[in-house]
């Protein structure tokens, strides 16, 4: 039996669009390890979306190779997909239904228990609100009932794409702790986003991709923690630029990030604010950098054109696709 629940090697897709064809995803190898959540992370745009959508038969790969569960994909996806519950668009609901008579009906359509109904409805904590009607649930709750319509088969694989997108601060949260729950289970969960801090909050293992290729993958506390550095600190000051001219003279690595300077190398922080102050330059701002993923996206990405964050979102590279949709 494969250890890995997914596994890429070479996959690439391009795209056509006005004057040439843009890449989707290139030569990406992709691991994701069975049990647990596992983040599948980049900006809008980066080769996500299009990444699951090969791996589901949606579309098909310029070249390279799938796996799941050590089936090749897509000529044996008939003998997994059984294993496997995605949500990559919205789903349908009867709106006048339910949420219990919506999950009856799809159980039977595709041949599972009707008994799973209720223990997917416990599962994802809507057993008391099952008899309300689909129309009458929020946004968070609406996404707990497609997680739950995804377990009717009991799979050991759940991929989600961008679950907690449009969700307030509560549905968030919800869609988080079911995601964890489902992880401890011993279930394979593959979850893609863009907000980096939230999915450092239930991953065990991640994968950041940028412009369709890895940039680095492993557990969560070994990412971070082979980008840490000793001397990181963030500064602030009112004129960023002489400032940044001071700090580069004296042998330290500096870049405005934001509205403040990051500094690196830095043994004693006494010694940034004395080189800056020799030079009439006063520090009102002096902090010790604390890393996370979105910290370590943007190190991977520094200098290769990517949006930065706003808000921990990422923006989307200018300039539509076509043939088979967007290489999100």
């Amino acid at each position: 039996m494969s250890d890995l629940a997914v596994d890429t090697s070479a996959l690439r897709k391009t795209y056509r669009r006005r004057g040439g064809r843009s890449v989707g995803v290139e030569n990406l190898d992709l691991r994701v390890p069975v049990g647990g959540v596992h983040g599948f992370l980049g900006p809008n745009g980066s080769g996500k979306t299009t990444t699951i959508r090969m791996l589901l038969g949606l579309i098909r790969p310029d070249s390279g190779t799938m796996r799941i569960f050590g089936e090749q994909v897509p000529e044996r996806l008939p003998d997994v997909i059984g294993r496997v519950g995605a949500i990559v668009e919205s789903p349908k609901f009867f709106p006048t239904f339910t949420a219990r008579r919506n999950l009856e009906l799809l159980a039977g359509a595709i041949g599972a228990p009707r008994g799973r109904v209720g223990e997917v409805l416990e599962s994802t904590a809507l057993a008391e609100r099952a008899g309300d009607r689909y129309a009458t649930y929020s946004l968070g709750m609406k996404q707990r009932l497609a997680i739950a319509a995804t377990l009717l088969k009991s799979p050991d694989l759940l991929i989600f794409d961008e679950p907690t997108n449009g969700l307030d601060p509560g549905g968030i949260r919800e869609i988080r702790e079911t995601m964890r729950r489902l992880g401890d289970e011993g279930r394979t969960v593959l979850v893609s986003s863009h907000i980096l801090a939230e999915v450092e909050q239930v991953a065990d293992t991640v994968s950041i991709i940028g412009r369709g290729r890895l940039l680095a993958e492993g557990r969560v506390v070994d990412v971070i923690g082979s980008r840490s550095e000793a001397g990181a600190v963030k500064v602030g000051v009112a004129d960023l630029a002489a400032a940044e001219q001071v700090l580069a003279r004296a042998g330290l690595r500096v870049r405005v990030d934001g509205g403040l300077l990051r500094v690196r190398g830095v043994q004693d922080p006494a010694r940034v604010t004395e080189l800056l102050a020799q030079q009439g330059l006063y520090v009102n701002e002096l902090s010790a950098e604390r890393v996370d993923l979105e910290r370590v996206f943007l190190d991977l990405t520094a200098g290769e054109g990517l949006d930065e964050h706003s808000g921990g979102r990422h923006g989307r590279p200018a300039g539509p696709a076509t043939n088979g949709g967007d290489p999100a």
